[in-house]
């Protein structure tokens, strides 16, 4: 199965930007939609952006004109790229293909990578 490893979270100050990636271990990123999830302690894990096969995108409402997400299908990588960042923006990162149809993730999650921002 492919899997999936997200990197460059860390710790930035409110209003800072980080960029996020996801390097597949082989070619999905043309084949399914895909989506950049988070998971802040005592919550359940929500999807922030996806793009799909052909390179549409949305967004959670929340973070619409903060993050964008978006994709290098020749190097199996994608990007979030995260700016004007918030306290509340606080979680764990993960990136996972998805079934448009039903929603449900396809891949095992990765370990996925810690933003911090601090108020």
């Amino acid at each position: 199965q492919v899997q999936l490893v997200e990197s460059g979270g860390g710790l930035v100050q409110a209003g800072g930007s980080v960029r996020l990636s996801c390097v597949a271990s082989g070619a999905v990123f043309n084949r399914n939609a895909m989506g950049w999830y988070r998971q802040a302690p005592g919550k359940e894990r929500e999807r922030v952006a996806a793009i799909t096969s052909g390179g549409l995108t949305n967004y959670l409402d929340s973070v619409t004109g903060r993050f964008t997400i978006s994709r290098d299908i020749a190097e199996n990588t994608m990007y979030l790229q995260m700016n004007d960042l918030k306290p509340e923006d606080t979680a764990v990162y993960y990136c996972n293909q998805f079934d448009s149809m039903t929603i449900a993730p396809l891949l095992s999650w990765g370990q996925g990578t810690q933003v911090t921002v601090s108020s």
